[in-house]
């Protein structure tokens, strides 16, 4: 197995300045800048987020709108993942997705191996 060159000097530069302009652009989405502005605790059921944990805090568009997203963040609320899911769910529900509620499906016609239990008992007693 052979061993990478080493990294000229000119190259890491590079690099390093791929990764500083794509943080830019990262910062500069509406995640990042409602992370910036709100207290990193869910709107809905009030639990706190940090460190590894920050990631289960999402952004929810109140008017469910995600190319709404004014710099005041006034159509912004943190909440976390399992509340999001939640409030999502009640948009649907309310009929305000084409989606709409979800149809449950019948339920599959099994086999029920005590089907032909009361024949098979009959047989056996005219057996006898």
């Amino acid at each position: 197995m052979k061993s990478k060159p080493p990294v000229s000097p000119e190259e890491r530069e590079r690099i390093f300045e791929k990764q500083r302009r794509d943080q830019a652009i990262r910062m500069q989405g509406y995640r990042e800048r409602a992370l910036a502005m709100f207290l990193h605790v869910c709107a809905s059921c009030s639990r706190e987020f940090s460190g590894k944990r920050l990631k289960e805090l999402t952004v929810h568009h109140r008017d469910h709108n995600h190319d709404n997203n004014p710099p005041d963040g006034s159509n912004w609320e943190l909440l976390c993942v399992y509340c999001h899911d939640h409030e999502h769910e009640k948009y649907k529900l309310a009929g305000l997705v084409e989606s709409g509620p979800r149809e449950v499906a019948a339920p599959s016609k099994m086999a029920n191996p005590f089907d032909r239990l009361d024949d098979l008992l009959k047989g056996k007693d005219e057996k006898k």
